[in-house]
């Protein structure tokens, strides 16, 4: 059967490429291996919120005296419970895409997807048996897993990664996690808040490496506020699983010291899923693990395509879509805007949460920029204080010289429903005083951006 379009995983750059290429007349297949919707509804963003959420909701509740409620009894998480909402939730969300692809008349064919030349994907089933469908146009979505370092490998049990770390048969009592990037931040976060002793270890000289030095340094004090461990420049050498405990040899600037934990989580990226998918064979160019592609995701050969984990660009959800979004809008004829990858906003769902877009101050001034920059701490936020939860800011870098907004980073409570305000006054070129006169609601942890712009400006009213 030929399809004007197949594309190779069901993740949200290959979901959101279907329904769009569905919407645009186009004859759509879609190749799937395993469940609906790809690592980010079954193992990833979805999943990790749930479980996020019920450690936010039991933090609450230990501090169930500050907001002026009495309750009888003791508290504790039960972890088994907590780990199977959060595997319905992502059940839930993989039944949702199911139904948007029986609605949009999209054809699941099951198995693992490898393109050949002539524009054909050869599919093998659960029991090995191999079909062959053909498309004038293929996407490859296969999207990334899991990294594993040389002297890190996962056994699943005492060295895991994030699927093991969503799904333990319980709570355990130490856990050392390896890679303080967005994934390893939650994990040590949810461990930590359900009452793991949690040792967090980065190898750069700040936590969340990718954000503002300033960002990273309030999440470090948060953290260790909450009682875990942090060592940032600290190396992992070895880790010995052969006891009861894993024993981790870390060097850092302290020196060489063991860290007992009965779990080691390793979170130091992720690999891309291109091997033994046909690129080889098709001619398709890869270098360094990701697929080289156009500014409309089409690859060196007519007629195939990539997005998501697999080219260029941050391996996130949301960029994934839009990717797909564009270049299924090509395959069909329009002319799509491309994306523009430096106003890309990121979110780390910890608490504090922290969300941030464009530059970081010392990138704008690496960059030669002359920068303004404006800050507006929590601690003078009326909702923050009525909230209970006032750690954080909101800071913002404006061009000096012309007033171009070059980035905002955020930390604190529920900023990462806030950044999209300025993802879109940097796509609109807002100036700071368009933002200013934009009347924000009171009381909001939103004021916070409005107060950081006019403190880049000298015009802050309430600090």
């Amino acid at each position: 059967m030929n399809y004007d379009l197949i594309i190779i995983g069901s993740g949200p750059g290959g979901y959101v490429a279907a329904i769009r290429a569905s919407q645009l007349g186009l004859k759509t297949a879609v190749v799937e291996k395993s469940e609906l919707g790809g690592i980010c509804l079954n193992w990833g963003c979805i999943p990790t919120k749930a479980l996020l959420k019920s450690a936010q909701v039991y933090n609450y509740m230990k501090h169930y005296i500050d907001y002026g409620i009495q309750i009888e009894g003791s508290i504790k998480p039960d972890f088994e419970a907590i780990v199977k909402r959060s595997r319905t939730v992502a059940e839930n969300m993989s039944k949702g895409i199911q139904y948007l692809f029986k609605k949009n008349k999209i054809e699941i064919i099951t198995g693992f997807g490898k393109v050949k030349a002539g524009k054909i994907v050869e599919v093998t089933d659960a029991s090995g048996n191999k079909s062959e469908y053909s498309a004038d146009n293929i996407i490859i979505a296969t999207g990334a897993r899991s990294r594993e370092l040389p002297n890190l490998k996962q056994d699943g049990k005492k060295i895991i990664g994030y699927r093991e770390a969503m799904t333990l048969p319980g709570l355990p009592a130490s856990m050392v996690v390896v890679g303080s990037g967005a994934i390893g931040s939650e994990f040590a976060y949810l461990y930590n808040s359900l009452g793991t002793k949690v040792t967090l270890i980065e190898v750069l000289p700040n936590v969340v490496p990718v954000e503002d030095e300033e960002v990273s340094k309030q999440l470090e004090r948060s953290f260790k506020k909450s009682g875990m461990k942090v060592m940032t420049e600290a190396t992992v050498e070895s880790v010995d699983t052969s006891g009861d405990l894993c024993k981790v040899k870390v060097t850092s600037k302290k020196g060489e010291e063991i860290i007992e934990a009965e779990i080691v989580f390793s979170a130091v990226g992720v690999s891309t899923n291109i091997e033994g998918i046909g690129l080889e064979e098709t001619g398709i160019k890869a270098e360094r693990g990701k697929v080289i592609v156009d500014d409309y995701y089409k690859t060196n050969i007519e007629g195939y395509y990539a997005i998501g984990d697999i080219v260029h660009g941050p391996a996130l959800a949301h960029v994934a879509s839009h990717e797909g979004i564009i270049c299924v809008e090509k395959i069909a004829g329009h002319n799509p805007e491309p994306l523009d990858y430096g106003n890309i906003p990121g979110c780390t769902y910890t608490t504090p949460e922290i969300s941030s877009v464009g530059m970081t101050e010392k990138k704008a001034t690496e960059a030669g920029y002359e920068i303004k920059v404006g800050k507006f701490p929590f601690t003078a936020s009326g909702k923050a204080s009525a909230a209970g939860n006032k750690d954080g800011f909101v800071k913002v870098i404006f061009d000096a010289k012309t007033n171009e907004l070059l980035g905002a980073h955020m930390i604190g409570d529920n900023v990462t429903e806030m950044v999209a305000e300025i993802v879109v006054a940097r796509k609109l070129k807002a100036t700071y005083r368009e933002i200013l006169d934009t009347v924000h609601p009171h009381p909001t942890m939103s004021e916070a951006v409005m107060e950081a712009v006019a403190a880049a400006y000298g015009e802050v009213i309430h600090i």
